[in-house]
């Protein structure tokens, strides 16, 4: 198990389950491309190994970005939003960022548009 820095645990704004949410974003191009969960050995995990790493609330575990898809992702940098409840990734994601293979999981489902 890998501990998170005390001052950043500190720091964190944490659900009723003990998460903080966790948005990936792309470099370069600044697609939003997925959202997911992380506890405190997620978030430690992800700043030692630079991996995304994030915890699955149905499977009660951790899961690591690209395991088993190899659709990877490479974390440029970790930002925490004002509030302490967000986490916001940079990455280099390999492959489609989305369970159902689409680059981003907001590609479908646009609920309004521009005028």
């Amino acid at each position: 198990m890998t501990a998170l820095d005390g001052e950043i645990a500190a720091r964190l704004k944490r659900n009723a389950d003990g998460l903080v949410a966790a948005i990936a974003q792309e470099e370069g191009t600044g697609d939003v491309l997925m959202m997911a969960w992380m506890n405190d050995e997620a978030l430690a995990l992800t700043l030692a190994t630079r991996k995304g790493t994030y915890y699955s609330r149905s499977r009660k575990q951790l899961w690591v970005k690209g395991e088993t898809s190899g659709h990877v992702q490479e974390v440029r940098d970790v930002r925490l939003d004002c509030d302490g409840d967000t986490v916001l990734l940079t990455v280099r994601q390999t492959g489609p960022a989305c369970h159902t293979g689409t680059h981003t999981c907001f590609d479908g489902d646009l609920l309004l548009g521009r005028e």
